[in-house]
């Protein structure tokens, strides 16, 4: 039995919830393991620079993932977001929740400059296109800890043949806060399931990753 791990974020920045948790939560309480060919576990990490990717990588070594969907919250955007690219950079606009704020730091002082997703982004796409949830590919996930968390994910896992990666989601609609961009939950739950789902099935032989024309993902 394949195994997928999703991990999203604790609040920060005042928020009283973080909608990656509970996009994650909410795919832990729908998840069947016998419709998707694949067990699921679950893991809330710190939003932290020293603490996020120590907590992951212990999900990771428990459960023995074939996939990692990293999750983390995007707010004021309106789209689910399939990050491409992590960077060998740490630039806090605000502290963590430990107070740590880096400015222009290396994240691994050897370290590549930047790494690509190990997902689908547009196999992934397509698939939440058909799926009328809004999405974009994004090249940029940012210098802040889910940044971080990507970077120490690829970088961790480059040997390990694991799907790994990392997903912007917006905030939700249950949440007490006006944006604009906000989608339900179960929207985000969802997505996520299908993000999962895609990368399964490419890892899997079963499905291939599309090339798609020019200016097709924004």
């Amino acid at each position: 039995m394949r195994t997928v791990l999703l991990s999203g974020f604790e609040p920060f920045g005042g928020d009283a919830v973080n909608s990656s948790w509970e996009a994650v939560r909410h795919v832990a309480g729908t998840w069947d393991t016998d419709a998707e060919g694949a067990g699921l576990a679950t893991v809330r990490l710190p939003v932290t620079f020293g603490g996020a990717w120590p907590v992951l990588a212990a999900a990771v070594d428990e459960h023995v993932p074939d996939v990692v969907v990293a999750v983390g919250l995007a707010g004021a955007t309106d789209a689910v977001r399939l990050e491409r690219v992590a960077v060998n950079v740490a630039d806090a606009r605000i502290p963590d929740n430990d107070g740590a704020q880096p400015v222009d730091e290396p994240l691994v002082a050897d370290g590549p400059a930047a790494y690509f997703s190990g997902l689908p982004v547009k196999a992934a796409l397509a698939a939440l296109r058909e799926a009328r949830i809004p999405a974009v590919v994004s090249n940029t996930a940012g210098t802040y800890v889910c940044n971080a968390t990507f970077y120490a994910l690829r970088h961790g896992l480059a040997d390990r043949g694991v799907t790994a990666g990392f997903v912007h989601v917006p905030r939700t609609v249950e949440e007490d806060h006006h944006d604009a961009g906000a989608l339900p939950v179960a929207t985000l739950a969802e997505a996520l399931r299908i993000v999962a789902r895609t990368a399964l099935a490419v890892a899997g032989g079963t499905l291939a990753e599309p090339v798609m024309a020019a200016g097709a993902e924004h």
